[in-house]
């Protein structure tokens, strides 16, 4: 049995493990050195600090395993073509005039059918390019629209973040997912707003880059699709005709079907292989989270907080949006921030009357809002996508914010509606 560690050790071991992130140790390092010190200084000792991590860590045992045959996926969406595919013919759709609404929407799309919102907005950034320099659009607004239509997409998608937060409230994991659709509609609207603000600030950027080569032979639409739907319907058969298939199943499969339909089963290994590389830091990330997750859910913490609400006359369902956002800026990770917040206020909200979804849902969107702070990778990667210097990629975080904060009011307010 664990002892209970103060409020004070978590703090201090989360506030430490932040700052070795901004300081370039590697996430899971910097988590599992934050959450040991945090620990001893709360009072558990160092036996009863690495027990309470080690628990942590167990807890993530589930998602991490989900989340490594979603890899699978994600390489055959990537590697046979046909996440671009499915960029390029949304964007051909509705055509330049509506160029802001396409990126986002494609972006959005390919994020909700299980690319994580990283690789997303990576896949759609050379087109994105090519629209702007064609359309004479900003590198903001175009990189606005990626990363907001992506966070719309991420908060419905059977992306980590999401497997994480409905294992923690053991929810079906479409559940979870339908939940969120009107917040993330209600979102994408505002990226394409604001997106549409900025882009015409327009910085002439791109104006001496070169069209990039393409990268795959062309995949038809229907193809493409194919995957993402086959996963979509087998994870709905639960809700349907009362059969579960595990995202453990229904993933990898919709990966193979992609793989298949597409005329690459000669590289089936290569592309899982890909795929497995792309989701292995998430992995260790998320095992490095569940030492923090530990730590904090052994202390007093969560006991604390909801007595500051109290003491604030606040409802207690605030904790699940609230609790969202602070753990997504302290990790600069949606996976990370809502995983923590998951794991650690899952009991205290249900048991306080909150429906699990609904509360599980208010922690998934609130993980979005602060989510690209510097400290964190996806800041990083998204600006190069579009070779942003850093300071002007931080000039959209208000803006990021502001979307992902969207999603938030909307999943509370449906909340209170009931």
């Amino acid at each position: 049995m664990v002892s209970q560690i103060s409020t004070l050790g978590a703090l201090v071991g989360l506030i430490l493990a932040i700052i070795l992130i901004i300081k370039k140790v590697h996430p899971a390092y910097s988590l599992i050195l934050g959450a040991l010190v945090g620990g001893v200084i709360g009072g558990a000792g160092l036996a009863g600090s690495v027990s309470a991590m080690v628990t942590g860590a167990q807890g993530m045992m589930s998602p991490v395993l989900r989340i490594m045959t979603s890899g699978i996926l994600a390489g055959a969406l990537i590697k046979t073509g046909s996440a671009e595919t499915i960029a390029e013919t949304i964007v051909k759709k509705l055509g330049e005039k509506r160029a802001i609404a396409a990126i986002a929407i494609a972006t959005m799309i390919i994020c909700a059918v299980g690319v994580f919102i990283d690789i997303a907005v990576i896949t759609v950034a050379p087109i994105a390019i090519a629209i702007a320099k064609k359309a004479n659009l900003s590198k903001a607004g175009i990189l606005l629209a990626m990363i907001g239509g992506g966070k719309a997409g991420n908060i419905i998608s059977p992306n980590p973040n999401t497997i994480a937060a409905s294992e923690a409230f053991q929810l079906d994991l479409t559940a979870l997912m339908a939940k969120n659709i009107i917040p993330a509609l209600v979102a994408l609207v505002v990226s394409i707003l604001l997106a549409g603000f900025l882009a015409k600030k327009v910085d002439h950027a791109f104006d001496d880059m070169e069209e990039e080569a393409e990268h795959h032979t062309s995949v038809p639409f229907f193809q493409a699709i194919l995957g993402p739907v086959v996963v979509i319907a087998l994870l709905a058969l639960r809700s349907l005709v009362g059969v579960s298939v595990d995202p453990l199943i229904a993933l990898p499969i919709g990966g193979l079907v992609t793989i298949l339909v597409t005329g690459h089963s000669k590289h089936t290994v290569e592309y899982t292989e890909f795929g497995l590389s792309k989701v292995i830091g998430v992995s260790i990330l998320l095992i490095g989270t569940g030492t923090i997750a530990g730590i904090i859910k052994a202390s007093s913490l969560q006991v604390d907080m909801i007595h500051v609400l109290e003491a604030l006359n606040m409802p207690s369902f605030v904790l699940a949006p609230l609790s969202g956002i602070l753990m997504g800026a302290a990790t600069a990770s949606t996976t990370a921030g809502s995983t923590i917040a998951s794991q650690t206020f899952a009991t205290p909200l249900v048991s306080s009357g909150v429906p699990a979804v609904a509360a599980a849902a208010m922690i998934h969107a609130g993980a979005t809002v602060l989510d690209s702070l510097p400290h964190g990778s996806f800041f990083h990667a998204t600006g190069g996508s579009v070779f942003m210097s850093i300071e002007d990629r931080m000039k959209l975080i208000p803006y990021e914010a502001l979307v992902g904060l969207t999603s938030t009011i909307v999943a509370v307010i449906l909340y209170l509606l009931g």
